[in-house]
């Protein structure tokens, strides 16, 4: 959720927070002082300087329904690789990882749908991005139902992996995942420890460190073992660290030959990163990443840029470009910036309304581009992209500008 000024814009984002600051506005996300390494408060705690607790006196966040045929089943598993060791918990400690995954399900009925995130972690993100918790109402509840069974009525499922922005977490494009889902995808969303508001299943709950600093090339590390935890699990093995029961179905279910990835920013340089060393992944989406470091061979597979704040009038997504052999496509919404192909989009609006954003800086976070029609792109094109490289089905979206989408430029 943190943003980074826009390059070559003629009034920076960095210039509308100095005129809110001396305007006495509330400062939208991103805007907080440096990370610090901490455990996330209790959700019974009020959020500092109001007197109540997290949703109190105001509206619960919501997110708009999947529009594909299936309900929604998810389920948290936690990984732990014992082949690596973490690079910021220090000697004996091993790479641990905390993943979501959706799929179609049936019989949901007797199955709770999910929050978005749990109330403390909420807060936690509100706070480390300068929003007063308890302005701003409850997570969103999600369409996925917890642990329901999974539905396979046509064999194996396709799969997708997500890796999100920087100091963030996993469920930051939960539009995107519940529609792949809802689609009949499987789709594992993943936390980068120590860079994402992640809870386990302990209780431990950790907010992001500034030091030692998890780049781009750290999130394509962890993405490996996820993939040997995929297997496993397209295998019938249980990759979870703790041996919980999975989903009836969940087990067999993943097609390990019909993997793509697609990520935020960070998450989508990292994509890159990982298509450059693992050919498991057949297909890659980067919804707006800075592309830095770029990757240094060509790249072969099917790879799709969603542009705005970072396009290819910027040398690292230029020079990805040029690395990109095979099938490509960029596209760009009118209108979009960073947060344009995420949840940010639609949630941005609903805590300005609370918080008392003005117009400007509201503005400023989510462009010109309204938060319907980022919702309908969000949903759109990845469903497309992954269909035409995983399924090989058809899609006449990706093949020139749409009546259906007339914000979205095709760039040669």
């Amino acid at each position: 959720m943190t943003r980074t000024p826009p390059i070559g814009s003629h009034l920076s984002r960095r210039d509308l927070i100095t005129g809110a600051l001396a305007a006495g506005l509330t400062l939208p996300l991103g805007l907080a002082g440096r990370a610090e390494a901490a455990l996330v408060t209790s959700s019974a705690e009020a959020a500092p300087g109001t007197g109540l607790p997290l949703g109190s006196g105001a509206p619960r966040m919501v997110l708009p329904a999947p529009t594909g045929p299936h309900p929604i089943g998810s389920v948290a598993l936690r990984l732990v690789d014992r082949s690596r060791p973490d690079p910021v918990a220090g000697p004996g400690r091993y790479r641990e990882l905390m993943v979501s995954v959706w799929y179609p399900a049936r019989d949901v009925a007797r199955y709770p749908r999910g929050v978005w995130l749990s109330d403390p972690l909420l807060r936690a993100l509100l706070e480390f991005n300068g929003i007063p918790a308890g302005s701003v109402g409850g997570p969103p509840v999600t369409a996925g139902h917890v642990g329901a069974p999974v539905q396979r009525s046509g064999g194996r499922l396709p799969v997708v992996v997500y890796s999100p922005l920087a100091h963030d977490q996993r469920a930051d494009t939960t539009i995107v995942a519940q529609e792949l889902a809802s689609h009949g995808y499987l789709v594992v969303t993943v936390d980068h420890t120590y860079d994402a508001f992640v809870e386990f299943p302990d209780g431990r709950r950790l907010s992001p460190v500034d030091e030692p600093s998890l780049g781009a090339p750290d999130f394509a590390d962890d993405l490996p073992y996820v993939l040997d935890c995929i297997g496993r699990l397209a295998a019938g093995r249980n990759p979870d660290a703790d041996g919980r029961t999975l989903p009836a179905g969940l087990a067999g279910a993943p097609d390990p030959g019909r993997i793509g990835m697609f990520g935020t920013s960070k998450g989508g340089t990292a994509t890159a990163l990982v298509m450059s060393t693992d050919s498991r992944v057949r297909a890659g989406l980067s919804l707006d990443a800075p592309m830095e470091p770029v990757i240094a061979t060509d790249l072969d597979r099917p790879f799709m840029l969603m542009t705005a704040d970072y396009g290819r009038d910027t040398a690292p997504v230029a020079q990805l470009w040029s690395r990109l052999t095979g099938w490509k496509l960029n596209v760009r919404a009118c209108g979009a910036v960073h947060n344009a192909y995420d949840d940010y989009q639609f949630l941005l609006p609903q805590i300005g309304a609370a918080v008392g954003w003005s117009e400007e800086v509201l503005l400023s976070w989510v462009g010109t581009l309204r938060p319907d029609r980022a919702v309908r792109i969000q949903q759109a094109y990845p469903l497309a992209f992954f269909d035409l490289h995983l399924r090989h089905q058809r899609q006449r979206l990706l093949e020139g500008p749409s009546p259906a989408f007339r914000e979205v430029r095709y760039l040669p």
